[in-house]
């Protein structure tokens, strides 16, 4: 096989391929030293892994707010703040009239929204809100039900 004089030569060195860990570098397969086991279980030990602080457990709540919080915007400001807060889930009014959110996502985003209902939107009055845990459902909208 002939080479061209004006390109340049391939060199048959390991690559390194960059890994969003950081100070880690994975060096590629082509790489000669990969044959003792030792070596492979350090490199496993070393591929990257999520973040453990980066994961987060996905839980959804039940809120059932009270007061005067039916005709005054409750519902839709409710909605946009969950969406906001990348939330999934629901809000609707009881007969009772009461306002009932279930939302579903990382647990600071839930208290956030959870604070939010204590004050609720400018015109509402809002008296309690009480709180339960649910089994997510993994919706991946918020909507306004009737």
């Amino acid at each position: 096989m002939s080479q061209r004089k004006d390109a340049p030569a391939k060199r048959n060195t390991p690559r390194q391929v960059e890994s969003r860990a950081p100070g880690w570098l994975i060096a590629d397969a082509t790489s000669p030293s990969r044959g003792s086991r030792a070596v492979r279980q350090r490199e496993w030990l070393q591929v990257e892994r999520p973040d453990p602080s980066q994961l987060q457990r996905i839980e959804r709540w039940q809120l059932i707010v009270r007061g005067r919080v039916q005709g005054v915007g409750y519902r839709a400001a409710c909605c946009q703040k969950a969406r906001e807060l990348d939330l999934n889930g629901w809000v609707r009014n009881q007969a009772d009239g009461s306002v009932q959110v279930q939302a579903e996502g990382a647990s600071h985003k839930l208290t956030e929204l959870r604070l939010w209902c204590e004050r609720g939107p400018q015109g509402a009055g809002v008296h309690s809100v009480s709180h339960s845990q649910l089994v997510p459902t993994r919706e991946d909208w918020f909507e306004i039900r009737r």
